[in-house]
């Protein structure tokens, strides 16, 4: 009896990139990775629970509750509780970034992009990227329920308000990401998020004016970024006018983003 035996088929290559990526690459790569995160909204839509749910429940719950104790009346109220929701839910948006990071990097999902001819830093950016997405319907939505229980912002500083948000959220995002990176578990990264963002957002003038509190808490909301965030999204969308906690709001998110961003890039090249 004779035996035939025949060698294994070749297997295919992985591509492999012509030459180093260029900023084009990278940049095309980053919108791909970013479609990728919205087509998982698409396909697991309970993903938008938090930004879908929170600012109509936030903003209908903190406005008859504490609207009559604070401004007299509801409608007196709305000019200072939608920009505060506003600020406070898309800023807590924000967390989810780094949440979502860290469970694809726990189920092998980054190992994959691994092997493929793309920019490695394209799954790090587009997943912040498409959360800019989450941020934008937060937004609206609250906006949206302001204005059906009788907020009238000014039209161009409402657009500007949210703009300054969303550009703030995206620079806090980086923070998140650089723990999803360097943490040991998602839960963990929803832990750490929480304990920072709840005093900074409640010890705000997001809900309450800052002269009805201690003088000690008065002392660390001014200088509480959220604060300024707040009180630049009121003049904005109150006053269409342009003072100077939209500079420090911009401001903060520039250093935010230049003091995070890298770190988590390091962080992130070196896990992956």
């Amino acid at each position: 009896m004779t035996t035939t035996l025949t060698a294994p088929a070749p297997t295919k290559p992985l591509p492999q990139p012509a030459g180093p990526i260029t900023l084009k690459q990278t940049f095309d790569n980053t919108l791909t990775m970013a479609y990728r995160g919205l087509l998982k909204i698409k396909h697991n839509p309970e993903q938008l629970f938090d930004v879908v749910i929170q600012p109509i429940i936030f903003t209908l719950m903190f406005t008859y509750i504490f609207g009559g104790a604070i401004s007299g009346d509801v409608q007196s109220y709305l000019p200072v509780i939608i920009p505060g929701i506003l600020v406070q839910t898309v800023i807590m948006t924000s967390i989810v970034t780094g949440v979502q990071l860290k469970e694809d990097m726990e189920k092998g999902v980054f190992d994959r992009f691994k092997s493929l001819p793309i920019a490695r830093i394209s799954a790090l950016s587009g997943a912040l990227t498409a959360d800019m997405v989450r941020y934008a319907i937060a937004s609206v939505l609250t906006l949206v329920m302001g204005v059906i229980m009788g907020f009238r912002p000014n039209p161009l500083g409402a657009i500007a308000g949210v703009a300054l948000v969303i550009v703030c959220s995206f620079a806090t995002s980086w923070i998140w990401a650089f723990f999803g990176v360097i943490a040991n578990k998602a839960s963990a990264v929803q832990g750490y998020s929480m304990l920072v963002m709840f005093p900074l957002t409640f010890a705000s003038p997001a809900f309450v004016p800052k002269e009805t509190m201690p003088g000690w808490l008065q002392a660390f909301i001014d200088v509480n970024p959220v604060s300024h965030l707040v009180w630049a999204c009121r003049d904005l969308m109150n006053d269409g006018h342009v003072g100077s906690h939209v500079l420090w709001s911009l401001v903060g998110a520039g250093v935010i983003m230049a003091i995070f961003a890298p770190l988590t890039v390091r962080a992130y090249m070196r896990r992956v």
